[in-house]
């Protein structure tokens, strides 16, 4: 799979590697140089990643409560934790595979020494900061927009930011636009996402649903229902931001996610005090 895969080096040092869904951006430096090299081997374990997740994609294609251990590769085990951790009867492991190997890839420039990293698959971004190190990361109101409307500005630490919401390269429930997750970590930001967008369905005439597996024949949740159009009232705005921010409020009071940004159609909410949008 690994031979399939491009590899390009970008302005300012970054790397794009891209293999079937996946499409990673990664920065790598130290004292504010560039690592140009070591970003050049993230990117071949990008595509590792990929390799041995598709490998066991099978097992996981179940509800994180359904599936009784037993997951041998430890890409697998970060995914089915990620999904327990935000919502075991509804999502699947697969909810965090993107915030996994964005994960993947930055945990493994950090171990070599870089003090900035930012790796950023299709949306979903992980973050590793040394002493001294700060990033703004972009929020957008619609997933598919080309420019941030806001950003969150994080010091140092290990982040992980995902949106999820109609528009974007996932299938959600709900109705919201985007929904924005701050959290430790790209994996749970990446389920914590895919969980409060889902969150915001409200039923509308103008909210209009299908099967999964009638837009993608190898879906993981074949059988549920997803969002393919949504025009609501204001009221129904309304209420479709409450239900995802309830969830959201659920997240952050056991300590799961950091923070939430929900947009349903232009009707928006922060959550979250400790890390406020600029």
């Amino acid at each position: 799979m690994e031979t399939r895969g491009s590899i390009q080096i970008l302005d300012q040092g970054r790397v794009l590697a891209e293999l079937g869904p996946m499409r990673l951006v990664i920065q790598g430096s130290i004292g504010g140089i560039p690592q140009v090299g070591d970003c050049l081997k993230a990117a071949r374990k990008g595509f590792s990643c990929l390799s041995r997740i598709a490998s066991v994609r099978a097992e996981l294609k179940r509800p994180a409560a359904q599936i009784n251990g037993g997951l041998k590769e430890p890409l697998a085990r970060k995914m089915m934790e990620a999904a327990s951790l935000v919502d075991p009867e509804d999502l699947t492991p697969m909810a965090a595979v993107a915030g996994v190997i964005a994960d993947s890839v930055a945990d493994c420039l950090a171990q070599r020494g870089m003090t900035r990293v930012v790796v950023n698959n299709g949306g979903d971004i992980a973050i590793r900061l040394g002493r001294g190190e700060s990033v703004r990361v972009g929020v957008v109101d619609k997933p598919d927009n080309s420019g941030p409307s806001r950003s969150i500005r994080l010091g140092p630490g290990s982040w992980g930011v995902a949106t999820s919401g109609l528009g974007g390269r996932s299938f959600t429930s709900g109705v919201a636009t985007a929904v924005t997750i701050v959290a430790t970590s790209a994996a749970i930001a990446d389920a914590a996402a895919t969980s409060v967008a889902n969150a915001s369905f409200v039923d509308d005439p103008g909210a209009v649903q299908v099967p999964a597996h009638t837009l993608d024949p190898g879906t993981d949740i074949p059988h549920k229902l997803v969002t393919v159009k949504s025009h609501l009232s204001p009221a129904k705005r309304q209420k479709a931001l409450e239900l995802a921010l309830s969830r959201a409020a659920r997240l952050l009071k056991k300590g799961v996610i950091l923070g939430a940004y929900v947009n349903v159609q232009g009707t928006k909410a922060w959550l979250g005090s400790a890390y406020k949008m600029v």
